[in-house]
């Protein structure tokens, strides 16, 4: 892979929630069973923002607007070793920054059938239950904490 087609070590993570606690999680086609809110990695020159809401659209088909959250975390994790090819030699660590997006309702999701194959509104345990992320849990875990003041 040459170095224009490796990923950047940077991502962007948003946790979409409703007013009523609801958390969208989506079921991505590998690995088998992983669940996940929206994610990706920042292209080349992309701010995390700019990251978060381009995911957001390519993922699900919503726009944020300007109601996206930067929760102002972020936090560096090891990348696991059958995805350490898509980035440089001895690139080990990611660095996620986290969003998030209060809808005032569910709302129709359109999944990319290349990344995700169903989704689930769920209240914020069963989402950071099933979530195969631990950032992901936490970030649920913290919007919730929040969400009544949002």
């Amino acid at each position: 892979m040459s170095d224009p087609e490796r990923k950047r070590a940077q991502s962007a993570l948003v946790v979409v929630c409703t007013r009523g606690g609801e958390f969208l999680l989506m079921r991505r086609t590998r690995p088998a069973g992983f669940w996940q809110s929206i994610t990706g990695s920042l292209a080349p020159g992309e701010t995390p923002r700019h990251a978060a809401v381009r995911e957001l659209w390519e993922e699900t088909g919503l726009r944020a607007g300007g109601a996206l959250i930067d929760l102002r975390q972020s936090v560096l994790f090891p990348i696991i070793p059958a995805w350490r090819h898509r980035y440089a030699p001895n690139v080990c660590f990611n660095r996620e920054y986290r969003f998030g997006l209060v809808l005032d309702s569910r709302r129709l999701v359109r999944l990319n059938p290349r990344e995700h194959l169903e989704y689930r509104w769920l209240p914020a345990r069963e989402a950071a239950e099933l979530t195969g992320s631990w950032t992901n849990r936490e970030t649920i875990e913290a919007l919730e904490a929040r969400r009544a003041w949002l």
